[in-house]
């Protein structure tokens, strides 16, 4: 009952397909062969079946890389893509280099070939011509159609020399193999080239596979493509699948013009990748037929990768024509990215990444359209199964715990972040009510209102941003202090928390959805559970609104690194600062001191860097705090000024801007409050730095001039925290320059939108000749509720 909804695609039941461009050239169908099946079932593999997930990819030992004409030729369909070419042949050669045995079977010979018989018959042409009317005139001459087997045979060897040319410069040996049905179908034949392919693999050699297509027959129907469990070596699609079980591959990277296969017309509006695909899917799928090149297509493609699935080798169809992904898409695919369309035999027990997060969108929308009492008393039941569900949390806790420490992945830090106790759910039950209780008017808050004319009416008003992906590391905490904060501010959330939690963030997560429940909205917060990696994660710019990641330095710099289109809020390191002032009191100097530093050292807000004043050294104040850090038994490194005032030192820091986590930190000295704020501009990371002083204009001098997210007079830098600050919890602390600075809450969550409410108003009216003036008069806001 389906009927072809576009001359380029096709569908049938919800897969719609593509029918382009994939092999050589038009009406010049020229690899065709036998509809002899040459196996009727895939060959057993000694090492074991496909690779189930992505992430597994970057094991793949040997690797066959198919190339269509689309990738190889121009798109003229008269000569080679050199740029990418070239590129395809480096990406092969470092993974060649890296010890993995690689493949390539080409197309290209018949459109290089054309490319040399057009220039040979235009010369020929042109000097009969200017021998025949006496002139060295050229008139418009018709190009003869040519023969396809004619110019695979004037292309093949320019081809090899070109490959030869390119892997040379990689210090790397290509040789050559050109193939015909017969070699598949006469048994001696095939084991012959069975045996070349293997010396030539042992010798470190990559093998150019090619069917020898200047004396294949002309085409014949695919009367064959009947069932997963036939196939003829008919194309390049065929060649490299039957090649890939034949030779017991990993992996084919099948390479084409299209980023793989789609749930609908590629390029139109509603059009998504299919990520994976498995066998039985293909039953529901209608080919058309072929279009500019190629006689293989999609419909080969997708029965080639299946066959080689089913014989043991995983599959990835993806695009090699794409500027700006064409020069790594090989590498890329190999290192487990989401590239192309990924042919599994395992299908994941739950949704894909992508469909949490749309129903993330769509639960967060319905969260958001929620009356704030709701939205409040849903976190209100999250708050309570934290404490009622306390013994089921803390053996899940246990479970990890131990774990880790089996495994001794962890340092003691992160550890220590990993650690759940009944004070620690007690605290995050009590934050998780501050943030109910004061999240009543966050959403649909009116914050600006102007009258623009006369029943023209403007209002700014606070909606959550979208959907949330918040990434942590070690602390499951995190998850129910974001998930409430996504909660108030109408968030839609996805979480990916470290392996090291998974037991921890299982349970919380399905607290989580309970307390979501009471007003059905369990959808709104999903945690990943699948291998996606951090980087997938950040190319899914159409689902993700706003990245929020919190761990390591190192994780952040990766998340900033790898977004692709999507903003990151967070901070790259928690270098903080405390300065002690000449005029600093002695009763408060070792305890702020202590607290910032020792009280919780893996902290980001945790003390990292003390300046002290050059006036304050051999004082007893200094004494006092170098005694009561060594009891602390808190490791001093010195600073080089530090350093050239002791004869026996410390040992020197190797650089000013290191976050330790731990119990360490460094002393440098300064010679004044201005040079101190010079050393936080050059050295810190705009988190927190604190200034101890009784001199309260050298300290207003601190506080306005350090450009940190959060700077303190005589207070330790501990108090920088969502918590402490009343804000309930924190989703991170921000050291960006944007709308969310330091400790971000509910306010940070939230952006703005405009509603103008009018009366059949036009701008033409507000012309100079109009009938309407702008007023632009502020109005008085509604007042906000404050219980």
């Amino acid at each position: 009952d389906y009927r072809y909804l576009h001359d380029s695609f096709f569908r049938q039941n919800s897969l719609w397909l593509c029918k382009t461009s994939y092999e050589v050239l038009r009406n010049e169908s020229i690899r065709c062969w036998s509809n002899i099946p040459f196996i009727t079932m895939p060959l057993s593999r000694a090492h074991g079946k496909s690779f189930a997930h992505r992430s597994e990819l970057k094991h793949a030992k040997r690797i066959v890389v198919k190339l269509g004409s689309a990738v190889v030729t121009r798109g003229d369909e008269c000569g080679l893509a050199l740029g990418r070419l070239a590129s395809i042949v480096e990406q092969v050669s470092m993974l060649q280099n890296q010890g993995r045995e690689m493949m390539i079977v080409t197309s290209g010979a018949v459109a290089f070939g054309k490319q040399r018989l057009r220039h040979e018959i235009l010369l020929s042409q042109s000097v009969r011509q200017a021998l025949h009317s006496g002139q060295n005139q050229l008139k418009d001459m018709a190009i003869p159609v040519l023969e396809a087997r004619a110019c695979a045979a004037a292309g093949q060897s320019g081809l090899m020399a070109l490959y030869e040319a390119m892997f040379t410069q990689y210090s790397i040996c290509a040789a050559q193999i050109l193939v015909t049905n017969l070699d598949f179908h006469d048994e001696q034949k095939r084991r012959n080239l069975n045996g070349t392919l293997h010396e030539l693999l042992r010798m470190n050699i990559v093998p150019i596979i090619n069917t020898n297509d200047a004396v294949v027959p002309p085409p014949e129907p695919n009367s064959d493509l009947q069932g997963v469990n036939v196939i003829s070596v008919k194309d390049n699609d065929s060649l490299a699948a039957r090649l890939a079980v034949e030779m017991k591959t990993d992996l084919l990277i099948v390479l084409s013009d299209v980023e793989g296969l789609f749930d609908s017309p590629p390029g139109s509006d509603d059009a998504k990748l299919i990520d994976i695909f498995y066998p039985g899917d293909q039953q529901s799928v209608t080919f058309g037929t072929k279009s500019r090149v190629g006689m293989g297509g999609m419909e080969a493609k997708v029965k080639a990768a299946l066959w080689a699935l089913q014989g043991g080798t995983s599959v990835v169809i993806a695009n090699g024509t794409h500027p700006k992904i064409s020069g790594h898409v090989i590498t890329d695919i190999v290192e487990g990215k989401k590239v192309g369309t990924f042919f599994s035999e395992v299908k994941p027990a739950g949704p894909t990444v992508e469909q949490q997060g749309e129903m993330a969108r769509a639960g967060g929308r319905t969260l958001a359209a929620l009356q704030p009492e709701q939205r409040a008393e849903i976190i209100y039941r999250l708050a309570d199964l934290l404490t009622d569900q306390r013994e089921e949390i803390l053996l899940a806790n246990k479970k990890d715990l131990e774990e880790a420490e089996n495994k001794g992945r962890l340092a003691v830090p992160l550890l220590k972040r990993l650690s759940l106790s009944t004070s620690k759910l007690n605290s995050l039950a009590i934050g998780l009510r501050q943030i109910a209780a004061s999240s009543q008017d966050s959403v649909g808050r009116v914050i600006r209102r102007t009258r623009i004319a006369k029943d023209l009416d403007l209002e700014q008003v606070t909606v959550p941003i979208g959907v949330l992906l918040v990434i942590f590391e070690s602390r499951p905490d995190c998850l129910p202090q974001v998930s409430a904060l996504a909660v108030a501010s109408g968030n839609g959330l996805l979480l990916k928390g470290g392996k090291e939690a998974a037991h921890s963030n299982q349970i919380l997560h399905h607290l989580t959805q309970e307390a979501l429940s009471v007003h059905g909205v369990k959808d709104a917060v999903q945690l990943v559970n699948t291998r996606e990696e951090v980087e997938d994660l950040c190319r899914l710019d159409k689902l993700i609104d706003l990245i929020i990641p919190r761990g390591s330095s190192q994780l952040v710099r990766n998340i900033q690194k790898s977004a692709k289109g999507i903003p990151v809020m967070g901070h790259s390191e928690g270098i903080c600062h405390v300065y002690v002032d000449t005029d600093a009191s002695v009763e408060k100097v070792t305890r702020i001191i202590r607290d910032s530093k020792c009280e919780y050292p893996a902290a980001c807000n945790a003390l990292e860097t003390l300046l002290i004043h050059r006036d304050l050294l051999r004082t007893p104040l200094f004494d006092q705090i170098i005694d009561m850090l060594r009891v602390e038994q808190v490791k001093i490194h010195a600073g080089p000024k530090f350093a050239s005032y002791l004869t026996f030192s410390p040992s020197e820091v190797k650089s000013l801007r290191t976050e330790y986590g731990d119990l360490e930190c460094c002393i440098e000295v300064v010679d004044s409050v201005q040079e101190a704020v010079d050393h936080i501009h050059k050295y810190g990371s705009s988190h927190t730095d604190v200034i101890i002083t009784e001199n309260e204009k050298t300290a207003e001098f601190f506080l306005q001039h350090v450009d940190s997210a959060c700077v303190f007079w005589n207070a330790s830098t501990r108090f920088s925290d969502g918590y402490r600050f009343g804000l309930g919890a924190e989703v991170g602390i921000s050291t960006s320059r944007i709308h969310a600075r330091g400790p971000v809450g509910i306010e940070g969550l939230l952006t703005t939108k405009w509603l103008l409410r009018g009366n059949n108003h036009v701008v033409s009216d507000f012309s100079e000749h109009g009938s309407m003036k702008y007023l632009h008069e502020s109005l008085p806001l509604p007042q906000r509720n404050t219980n």
